[in-house]
């Protein structure tokens, strides 16, 4: 039976929705999408929420007009700077005669590596099995059936701020829909950026948004780390705008149409025409001097970051490569040279398009749906919305993963 999933990525410059059919088989089908301009967030934090409500309203209004779907909750994409995730390790006895482990015992060592001191501040928002084991058995991915007397489980907890996910439940609920579950940026993207070897190799996933860059290390398939700049792509067109004396509009167009991460790039230093900021007349400057401060911030990104993980130890042993994603990054060529020079690793581009992406804003929340239909599918259950046709409602179900992060969260308030 197909099912309906909905995810709200909530970023620095917009907003954007997306509405996905979750097939039998696991795989899913874009319905529909949106996309609005929100000015209610500011280095990844939201700082009016009536504004990212009015963008969250009207994103589901023109899918619910597009699909005639009615989008009752979502999953919502939480970015590095409010999260952490952490290792824990739990085990419990199997206590039937036949010592036959079932989905109680499972639930049961679930619970256990929920059971964690932290501070009052913070609340447990997921739980991501990397393994069980079995009597000593690792690699497990489903130990429902098998024999033992003994049932561990090796897992990614994932915690954050219940400030922060107050604000975003809120601007939600105030667009009246409900908050199915929040699903950590990080991974998201980086089961859809980044390909088996990489993640087992290890890689450096630098996704830059427009007001923040997010940097996640994954290597032997885990998360290993997971952590914020306050920096992306509109300090680009900032900077551009201040040191040309241009409209932010107009310096937005100059970073798309002559975006190069490298002068040493540059074919042609030709004159551009552009308008002044404080005067209605024009003026001439060369493509050089765009260029020369798209090529500091840039750079000055890449270097944030490389001195993020050296503080972290995680460049002195590393042997993977580096993975750059993001609208704040795709659209300025020779990044990918910007970053071998300062991280002295390999380094690809992620190809939104070759995801089947249109625009490269849509990433995070195409990575969202993505990631819920693979947990779904790992599960064989399906959750969601509800198809809005006369007389044959589905009702919303939530099983495995889904119910455990809905009961997480019906705990936050």
């Amino acid at each position: 039976m197909d099912d309906i999933i909905s995810c709200i990525d909530i970023g620095t410059t917009k907003v954007c929705a997306f509405v996905a059919r979750l097939g039998d088989n696991g795989n899913f089908e874009v319905l529909g999408k949106a996309m609005e301009p929100c000015s209610g967030v500011k280095k990844g934090v939201i700082v009016d929420i009536d504004s990212v409500s009015n963008a969250i309203r009207s994103c589901i209004q023109k899918v619910r007009a597009l699909l005639n779907v009615d989008i009752e909750s979502v999953y919502v994409n939480v970015m590095g700077s409010h999260i952490d995730v952490f290792y824990n390790k739990a085990s419990v006895d199997v206590l039937r005669h036949d010592h036959q482990i079932t989905s109680d015992d499972v639930e049961k060592v679930l619970k256990k590596v929920e059971d964690v001191k932290l501070p009052e501040n913070v609340q447990i928002i997921d739980v991501i099995p990397r393994q069980y084991i079995v009597d000593g058995c690792d690699e497990i991915l489903d130990p429902v059936g098998m024999a033992g007397v003994k049932l561990e489980l090796e897992a990614d907890v994932v915690v954050g701020k219940i400030t922060t996910f107050n604000n975003i439940i809120k601007s939600v609920e105030n667009a009246n829909v409900a908050v199915n579950g929040f699903i950590a940026e990080s991974l998201a993207v980086g089961d859809l950026a980044l390909n088996p070897e990489e993640k087992e190799m290890g890689a450096i996933l630098i996704d830059v948004g427009g007001g923040v860059t997010n940097i996640s290390v994954f290597k032997s398939k885990c998360l290993v780390l997971y952590d914020s700049i306050p920096v992306g792509g509109e300090h680009i067109t900032n900077d551009i705008s201040i040191g040309l004396k241009v409209s932010l509009n107009d310096a937005e167009k100059l970073k798309r149409e002559y975006g190069l991460a490298l002068t040493s790039l540059i074919n042609n230093d030709h004159d551009i025409t552009i308008n002044e900021l404080s005067e209605n007349t024009k003026r001439t400057i060369k493509v050089s001097e765009v260029v020369e401060i798209i090529e500091a911030r840039t750079q000055e990104i890449f270097s944030l970051c490389r001195e993020m993980l050296e503080q972290e130890g995680i460049l002195s042993s590393f042997n993977g490569g580096v993975v750059l994603a993001g609208g704040g990054i795709s659209y300025i060529d020779g990044s990918i040279q910007s970053a071998k020079e300062i991280f002295g690793l390999p380094v690809r581009i992620v190809s939104y398009k070759s995801l089947g992406i249109k625009n490269a804003e849509h990433v995070t929340a195409m990575a969202t749906i993505n990631y819920v239909a693979n947990r779904i599918k790992s599960e064989g259950k399906s959750g969601g919305t509800k198809n809005n046709k006369p007389r044959r409602q589905k009702q919303k179900k939530e099983y495995g993963f889904l119910k455990k992060i809905a009961n997480l969260f019906n705990g936050l308030f």
